[in-house]
């Protein structure tokens, strides 16, 4: 087996430029102290559910739902993705310009600060509102503003990117760009249209209501735009981890990539289908007319179509490789799979964990189905097994080599072997706690509430025990998060020196000749806001004229 620290000499090794490096490392380092901040927030959460454990004043339940919802769900990915991808477009269409690095450390900059002030409200309790922050639970206004500072900022980091991609352009004219950067600018063209949602709702109308500006809102209105922003941010979680499955696995294995078209167009599709669809975290709720609503669950289901293309493109890759060197049998490529290397290993944990993850957002997203499970535990496990699984698995799988390769150290057999035990823990503690939530879910436990809520009623008995495997679960991540920030620290610090490779991968030679037309950037934005368009406008202009009047919390700003 390969050892995972030898895979090329030294000299055949492309490095990212030291400063753009510093810039990625930035945004880590605030990533690995949120998943620390969460994580025990996660575990408090697990604990005082059980009813075993209560919270010293003046410390709360939904304090520490809020800290871990925001810190992992909001800075964890946010600032971990941007640091990836600004790496990823470092590496595959050359070293950053000085304009374009200084636009990444200006939205680094803005973030940080932005998540600092939220932080603090929500630790001084002025900010218990989840990380979904609905109306009419009201936050303090620097909680507003320095979540759309978070917003802002990461606008300048998207603004980089999308700096380096037409410089790419300009200069290899007729050429489809690098694939790492093309995906790095999809996530990044969605996650600024997304983000125009949320950062309407809170510069309009709950920045000056937590400021005295205005008495009311609209809450029909704040909640549609957080899940015009909320569904794309799901996929903003998750392209970033398909693009380490579609480029960096493959180099990892010593395959070649099955398909540089069959990837492109999957992620064309994220970006069409995944912002006009929020609704279907809206099927409950009255004041949205029906026929929208099934509208919208009817495009939720056409993001099905990219996921079974990357599951297909993935296994192809797997099983033309096993085969390539020697596999004979169905399933006989299986074992030739570097199972020792944690690079490939801990994300493919998070591959299989993505299968059932599907199939829960499936239930969701149905138009009946969803009334059996909506806003019971069953949604909160289904995050667990796509973001907290399948997404986070596989950014620590990135991890394990960007990081001592930006630092200039390598993986050792020693930490591989730990970063292995480590994503095997992850999966064992995941698997108590999000199956528990989903069996609880089905019973009909809330979602959000603590143990105290329901205690000592007939029906709270049946939920206990998933309590508890919730608690076991919980304990288990927690051991887990400890081991990866120890070897989070170890490769950026304590490593032995040497040179660690940043994969990516080559197209197979029998590939399909890639497109150009996938570079067509007013073809695929105009589509995105002409859906955008078709699906929101009449809905928002009803949620308006049919707003109650003068009742408080529901006016319109």
């Amino acid at each position: 087996m390969i050892s995972p620290s030898t895979i090329k000499s030294p000299s055949s090794i492309v490095k990212i430029d030291r400063r753009d490096g510093r810039l990625a490392m930035a945004h880590f380092y605030v990533a690995f102290t949120a998943l620390l901040i969460g994580g025990l927030a996660g575990l408090l959460q697990v604990l005082v559910r059980t009813g075993k454990l209560e919270l010293p004043a003046p410390i709360t339940y939904y304090q520490v739902l809020t800290v871990h919802g925001v810190v992992l769900g909001l800075v964890l990915t946010t600032f971990f993705i941007q640091g990836f991808m600004l790496a990823a477009v470092s590496r595959t269409s050359g070293t950053l310009s000085n304009g374009q690095r200084r636009a990444g450390w200006i939205g680094y900059w803005t973030m940080t600060i932005g998540t600092v002030m939220a932080a603090a409200m929500i630790l001084l309790n002025k900010a218990s509102v989840l990380y979904t922050f609905y109306a009419p639970l009201k936050a303090h206004f620097l909680f507003y503003f320095g979540l759309t500072l978070v917003v802002i900022g990461s606008w300048f980091g998207g603004g980089a990117i999308i700096m380096a991609y037409k410089r790419w352009r300009k200069a290899n004219p007729g050429k489809p760009s690098p694939l790492l950067t093309f995906m790095s600018l999809v996530n990044t063209i969605m996650w600024m249209v997304a983000t125009l949602g949320v950062a309407a709702s809170m510069i309009i109308q709950l920045l000056p209501w937590s400021l005295g500006l205005i008495d009311t809102v609209n809450i029909l209105v704040t909640r549609t735009l957080f899940w015009y922003f909320g569904h794309p941010l799901v996929y903003f979680w998750l392209l970033p981890a398909y693009m380490a499955w579609y480029v960096v696995i493959p180099k990892v294995i010593g395959a070649k990539i099955f398909s540089d078209s069959l990837a492109r167009m999957s992620f064309i599709l994220f970006l069409l289908f995944s912002i006009p669809v929020g609704f279907h975290h809206q099927l409950m709720e009255p004041g949205i007319d029906p026929a929208w609503k099934f509208l919208q669950v009817i495009l939720t289901f056409l993001v099905v179509i990219p996921s079974l293309m990357t599951a297909f493109s993935l296994f192809a890759t797997f099983e033309s490789h096993g085969r390539s060197i020697g596999a004979k049998c169905l399933f006989g490529w299986l074992k030739m799979l570097p199972w020792g290397d944690a690079r490939f290993t801990v994300p493919f944990i998070g591959m299989l964990a993505f299968i059932p993850a599907g199939a829960g957002g499936l239930v969701n997203a149905s138009h009946q189905i969803n009334q059996v499970v909506h806003n019971t535990i069953w949604v909160t496990g289904h995050f667990h097994l796509t973001l907290a699984t399948a997404v986070v698995l596989t950014f620590f799988g990135i991890s394990y080599w960007l990081v001592p390769h930006i630092t200039g150290r390598t993986l050792t057999k020693a930490i591989n072997k730990l970063a292995i035990t480590q994503g095997v823990l992850w999966a064992i503690g995941m698997t108590f706690m999000s199956l528990a939530m989903h069996a609880a879910g089905l019973l009909g436990a809330p979602r959000r509430s603590s143990f105290s809520e329901y205690g000592g009623a007939a029906q709270a008995a049946e939920w206990i025990p998933y309590q508890i495997a919730q608690a076991v679960g919980g304990s288990i991540l927690f051991i887990s998060i400890i081991l990866m920030l120890y070897i989070f620290i170890n490769l950026a610090f304590f490593a032995p020196k040497g040179e660690q490779e940043f994969p990516v991968a080559e197209v197979d030679s029998h590939a399909e000749k890639t497109p150009l037309v996938f570079e067509n950037w007013k073809l695929w934005i105009g589509i995105t806001a002409l859906l955008i368009i078709f699906a929101y406008t009449i809905p928002f202009i009803d949620m308006i004229q049919n707003s109650p009047p003068g009742s408080q919390g529901y006016k319109l700003w």
